[in-house]
């Protein structure tokens, strides 16, 4: 039997954003979040680890490309998992003192606002766990990794509880509910760059936190009272309550990049378009049926029930010409509908390729093992080589 552990693990994406931290090194936030965890089928990091006595040092290898162990949130992750291992005597003390080989990749772009850090430190922590054979709860050691990945170690919509205790052990991810509460919940992500961010989201977060007076509003006044309505209205499957704090969260999110100083410019021209477009949409459609959230990037992540998939996909198309129509639509199948008048009113199409390219996708499960023998990892324990 193979001594290699692989996982895989999802991207989440926050309604209730998480923006500035109360302790940077631990990686404490300063308000809760609330996420939906996306279907790993779509959407994953994969993860491959191994220990073994005769390797000479703790090496990484990401998407393909050998990098330094030395990172600080790297360390602090596989220091935490042995110290966990060592509390609860799970593995031997020899296996604790031998070096560790990882190879992870993500199947979508990195770096590019679409919670690739989140999926790879979940998958990371998963994996450690599973190889130091770690029982208790690893949201708050995912948490070292990157402050989200806390929140796609559990499946469904996840709470992120921002915690007050200095040391930051009650600053853990709880599951709201798991993906079977509301299987009719699909995402659409519109990828409008695919390009490293200029300002990262650390240091957006650094400045904000120093300079922001809307930030101080936001965590004291505004935050709590959304949390527990949004977390209601998922309990209660009430869409148009779902989709206004949704959509209002990230709209404050993205007051609060620019009332820093300097401020902070995630969404673009287009981004603002795709907002125009979905609040004319759900005004055509009588209700509210669409929501829209941008994390620190420009591309958006309509929350919509399954039913409205094929109208808002026609209508993208219709307002959003491609190049590539064979790509352009990708992940879970979905049809079309032709659209109403009404719906082809409120918007021209516009000049090609907008949008490079759409991900249908729709909330799933937390990480999971592989066990058919997929790992990254050869037998030597070393990347293996396309």
């Amino acid at each position: 039997m193979s001594d290699i552990i692989t996982v895989i693990a999802p991207v989440n994406i926050a309604v209730i954003k998480y923006w500035g931290k109360r302790d940077e090194d631990l990686i404490l936030p300063l308000n809760d979040s609330v996420s939906a965890t996306l279907d790993t089928s779509i959407m994953c990091a994969k993860t491959s680890v191994c220990a073994r006595a005769d390797f000479k040092e703790d090496a990484i290898w990401l998407n393909g490309k050998k990098e330094s162990f030395d990172s600080p949130r790297l360390q602090n992750c596989l220091g935490e998992i042995k110290l966990r291992a060592a509390a609860e005597k799970s593995v031997s003390e020899d296996f604790l003192q031998r070096k560790v080989h990882v190879c992870s990749e993500n199947n979508f772009p990195t770096a590019a606002g679409l919670a690739s850090s989140a999926a790879g430190y979940a998958c990371l922590v998963t994996a450690l766990a599973k190889l130091y054979k770690v029982k208790s709860d690893v949201s708050s050691i995912a948490r070292l990794g990157s402050g989200s990945a806390c929140r796609s170690v559990y499946g469904g919509f996840v709470r992120w509880h921002a915690g007050i205790n200095p040391n930051g052990t009650d600053s853990v991810a709880t599951q709201i509910v798991d993906s079977t509460h509301w299987p009719e919940m699909h995402a659409l992500i519109l990828v409008v760059g695919d390009t490293k961010k200029k300002t990262s989201s650390t240091v957006g977060m650094r400045i904000a936190t120093q300079t922001s007076e809307l930030l101080k509003h936001r965590v004291k006044y505004c935050v709590p009272e959304r949390t527990e309505e949004i977390i209601q209205a998922i309990r209660q499957k009430d869409f148009p309550k779902f989709a206004e704090i949704t959509m209002k969260d990230s709209n404050q999110f993205h007051a609060v990049a620019l009332d820093s100083y300097p401020p902070c410019v995630y969404m673009t021209d287009v981004s603002h378009f795709i907002v125009d477009l979905i609040h004319k949409y759900n005004t055509a459609s009588g209700s509210v049926k669409v929501a829209y959230t941008f994390d620190a990037g420009p591309n958006a992540c309509l929350y919509l029930l399954k039913d409205e998939v094929p109208k808002v996909i026609s209508l993208i198309k219709h307002v959003f010409p491609t190049s590539k129509p064979e790509s352009f639509i990708t992940g879970l199948s979905s049809g079309e509908e032709v659209l109403s008048p009404a719906l082809m009113s409120i918007s021209e199409p516009q000049v090609q390729d907008l949008i490079k390219y759409v991900i249908h996708t729709k909330v799933g499960e937390g990480p999971t093992e592989i066990t058919d023998g997929s790992h990254l990892l050869n037998e030597a324990g070393l990347p293996k080589t396309e």
